[in-house]
């Protein structure tokens, strides 16, 4: 799939513009974007979805993100009704006309309008929606002091019932795994899979540094396979760091000597302490910093 890269706002763009959306073919704010009840992705969260970044109007690794979006809803026997060239044309004008430069960028598609059966047959045009805004998880002060973690009791969804590489619009463990870090007063959750393996965060990727090597699950270990994963394997494969996908248990976690999550949204975010054992320094460690000045110098190169 070939996409521009192009800035897609003006140099020098504060990102002060608009939140816009681009439905089924009309432009739409957040007060005139609206969908049917009837729509499958509300009624069964018959769906997929895909976040994306633009950082100075310039759209990050967005052939990788659609390449995702179109395997995903593939999986699921959903037909988007457009080439990947053209939601590509369409998502650089949504971002231009917004005028945010630091955008986050929502591509949703659902089954569309049918009845309130399970038939996807009766569904016969899928919505296609693309929203651009902002999305800030946390302050910036909280990327150096690092995240305070516990382990959620919700394990990820069996990933037998589902394949994890779809990301699809029904993400209620994530959600309850979510609720249970808030009620325990953390920043954030470990999830785990069945068997007590670590897997990821509510919608993070892990990575360990012991020894000065990474570790981070496998994509058969039920996760989903993150674009800001793979971009952080490429990152530390260029700067010498070993990288070994491997399933990991929390004594892993525990004892290691960094930890970091990884994410669209979240970027490259320390982890101080997780179930109250504190990882490292208590800080975010000299690999995770380095990690992430390079991913925000490639970003905005």
């Amino acid at each position: 799939m070939t996409v521009s890269t192009k800035p897609t706002t003006a140099p020098g763009a504060q990102g002060t513009g608009t939140p816009t959306i681009w439905l089924d073919g009309k432009w739409c704010d957040r007060s005139t974007a609206t969908v049917s009840v009837y729509d499958h992705g509300l009624l069964y969260g018959d769906g997929v979805f895909e976040g994306i970044r633009a950082y100075g109007g310039k759209l990050f690794r967005l052939g990788q993100h659609l390449e995702r979006l179109y395997d995903s809803a593939k999986a699921i026997w959903l037909s988007i009704p457009m080439a990947p060239e053209e939601m590509a044309a369409i998502t650089e004008e949504a971002v231009r006309r917004s005028g945010i430069a630091e955008a986050y960028i929502r591509h949703v598609i659902t089954r569309g309008v049918g009845d309130l059966g399970l038939d996807p047959r009766k569904c016969p045009k899928p919505s296609v929606v693309i929203i651009v805004d902002t999305i800030k998880l946390w302050p910036e002060q909280v990327y150096e002091a690092g995240l305070n973690v516990v382990t959620a009791g919700t394990p990820i969804p069996q990933r037998e019932s589902l394949s994890p590489r779809v990301k699809s619009l029904n993400y209620l463990a994530h959600i309850l795994a979510k609720i249970e870090g808030i009620h325990a007063g953390a920043d954030e959750v470990l999830m785990l899979d069945s068997a007590g393996s670590v897997a990821e965060g509510s919608g993070q990727n892990l990575f360990v540094v012991k020894g000065g090597r990474l570790r981070t699950p496998p994509p058969y270990a039920g996760i989903l396979k993150g674009v800001t994963r793979d971009v952080v394997i490429e990152i530390a494969a260029h700067a010498g760091y070993p990288v070994e996908e491997s399933i990991l248990n929390r004594y892993d976690v525990y004892t290691a000597d960094e930890a970091f999550f990884t994410g669209t949204a979240s970027e490259v975010v320390a982890i101080r302490q997780v179930d109250g054992r504190v990882i490292g320094s208590g800080k975010a460690g000299p690999i995770t910093r380095d990690i992430r000045a390079r991913f925000q110098a490639l970003v905005r190169s």
